[in-house]
C-alpha cells in the first residue's frame, strides 16, 4: 500500500471524527438545558400593553414597543384599554468623563442609560417602582469626533435594547 492510498482514508476519518464531536457537542449542549435566547412570549392575560411615558420617541420607549411586540403583545390606545400598564418614572441617558489626557481633554468615557418603571394590572399595582440601569466604557479620539459620537449612539441603544429586555421578561414572570 502506498502512502498515496493512505492520506483517503485518514481524511474520512478525521471527517467522521469531526462530524462525531460536533453531534456530541449539540446532544451536550441540548440535554443540560441551554437554548438560544430568543423573543419572549407574554402570557395571555398580559397581551394588551399601554405604556405610560412622558417621551415616546427616547430609544427606550421605542425599544421597548418592539420588543412588547415582538413578544406578541398588542400596543393599547390608552391605559383603561389595556390589560397592563407599564409606567416609565424615568427614562435617561448620558455619559460621564472617566480618563483624561496631561492636556485634560477627555480620553474616556462611561455612559449609562437608566430607568425607572412599575407595573400595574388591573388597576393595582404588581410591580412597585424599580429602578435599571445599564452602563460602557469606551475610549474618546478627538481627531475621530464623528465616528466616536455615532459609536456612543450605537451603545446607548444597545443599552436601551437591553433595559427594554429585561422589563419584558419580568412582566412575562409575573
Amino acid at each position: 500500500m502506498s502512502s498515496s492510498d493512505a492520506r483517503p482514508g485518514r481524511r474520512n476519518r478525521r471527517r467522521v471524527l469531526g462530524v462525531a464531536a460536533l453531534l456530541g457537542l449539540a446532544a451536550g449542549l441540548g440535554g443540560c438545558g441551554f437554548h438560544l435566547q430568543g423573543a419572549v412570549r407574554l402570557p395571555e392575560d398580559v397581551l394588551d400593553v399601554y405604556v405610560a411615558t412622558s417621551d415616546e420617541l427616547t430609544p427606550f420607549a421605542v425599544a421597548l414597543r418592539q420588543e412588547l411586540e415582538r413578544s406578541g403583545a398588542r400596543m393599547a390606545p390608552a391605559a383603561a384599554a389595556a390589560d397592563t400598564v407599564l409606567r416609565i418614572a424615568r427614562d435617561r441617558s448620558g455619559r460621564r468623563v472617566l480618563s483624561v489626557s496631561v492636556s485634560n481633554t477627555p480620553q474616556e468615557y462611561e455612559i449609562f442609560y437608566a430607568v425607572e418603571y412599575s407595573i400595574d394590572r388591573a388597576g393595582k399595582e404588581v410591580a412597585a417602582q424599580q429602578t435599571l440601569e445599564r452602563t460602557r466604557n469606551f475610549s474618546f479620539e478627538e481627531s475621530k469626533l464623528l465616528a466616536k459620537d455615532r459609536e456612543e449612539d450605537v451603545l446607548r441603544e444597545a443599552m436601551a435594547r437591553d433595559l427594554a429586555n429585561l422589563v419584558v421578561r419580568r412582566l412575562k414572570a409575573l
